[in-house]
C-alpha cells in the first residue's frame, strides 16, 4: 500500500493499493491553503481506510508541474512522511496521474491535460493512449503557454482543478510491477524559476 500527495493544483491525498485500487481518497481543489490542510488530510485519509503508517510500503508525490510554493507544501509532507516512516518516496508527474484517470475511464483515446500555473498561463502536457502496462503516453510536455494560445488538439481536453492523488498512487504501485521506476526525477517541475533571487547583501565601509 502506498500513502499519495498531490498539491500541484488543490491539495490531494490517497492511500492505494495495487490489488484494491484507491481505498481512500480525500482533498480540496483550493489552491491557497496546502500548507493548512495537508496534515489533516493526510491523518484523514489514513483513519478513513484503516490503514496505519506501518502498514504502507511507500509514498508516492506528485511532482508538478505547478506553481513553486503550493507544490513544495506538498513535495516537503511526502518527504517528510517517508522519512518517519522509513519507506522510499516515489515521484510522478502530476499531469500523468490525470490522464490516467481519463484515459482509464474511456471515451477518449486522446487526452490534453491543462493545469492554471498562474501569471495568465497553462501548463499543459498531451497523451495518446495507455502502453502495454496501462501508463500513459504523453507525447508532448509539460510546456507553459499563454492561457489564449493552448493549441488545438484532436482529443479530450482536460481543465484539472485537483490532480488525484489516487491516480499518482496507482501510477507508482503499475511502474513499480512493471519495472519502470522512476518515473520522474527527484526535482520538482516548475516550468519557471520561482520568484527569489539571492540578497547582494549590504556593503559595509569602515
Amino acid at each position: 500500500m502506498l500513502l499519495a500527495i498531490d498539491t500541484s493544483a488543490g491539495t490531494s491525498v490517497a492511500v492505494v493499493d495495487r490489488d484494491g485500487g484507491v481505498l481512500e481518497q480525500r482533498g480540496t481543489a483550493d489552491a491557497m491553503r496546502h500548507a493548512e490542510v495537508i496534515g489533516e488530510l493526510i491523518a484523514e485519509t489514513l483513519a478513513a481506510a484503516g490503514v496505519a503508517p506501518a502498514q504502507l510500503s511507500g509514498v508516492a508525490v506528485g511532482m508538478g508541474p505547478g506553481p513553486y510554493t503550493g507544490l513544495r507544501v506538498g513535495i516537503a509532507a511526502a518527504r517528510a512522511f517517508a522519512i518517519g516512516i522509513g519507506r522510499p518516496l516515489v515521484p510522478v508527474p502530476s499531469h500523468d496521474a490525470v490522464a490516467w484517470a481519463q484515459l482509464r475511464a474511456g471515451g477518449a483515446s486522446a487526452v490534453q491535460v491543462v493545469t492554471d500555473a498562474r501569471r495568465r498561463e497553462f501548463a499543459v502536457s498531451e497523451y495518446l493512449g495507455l502502453d502495454a502496462d496501462g501508463l500513459p503516453v504523453r507525447t508532448s510536455g509539460p510546456v507553459l503557454v499563454p492561457r489564449e494560445e493552448v493549441p488545438a488538439f484532436e482529443g479530450a481536453r482536460v481543465d484539472a482543478a485537483e490532480v488525484p492523488a489516487g491516480g499518482i498512487g496507482m501510477l507508482a504501485e503499475l511502474a513499480f510491477a512493471a519495472g519502470r521506476l522512476p518515473l520522474a526525477g527527484d526535482s520538482a517541475i516548475y516550468l519557471r524559476e520561482p520568484d527569489v533571487t539571492p540578497s547582494a547583501g549590504k556593503r559595509v565601509t569602515r
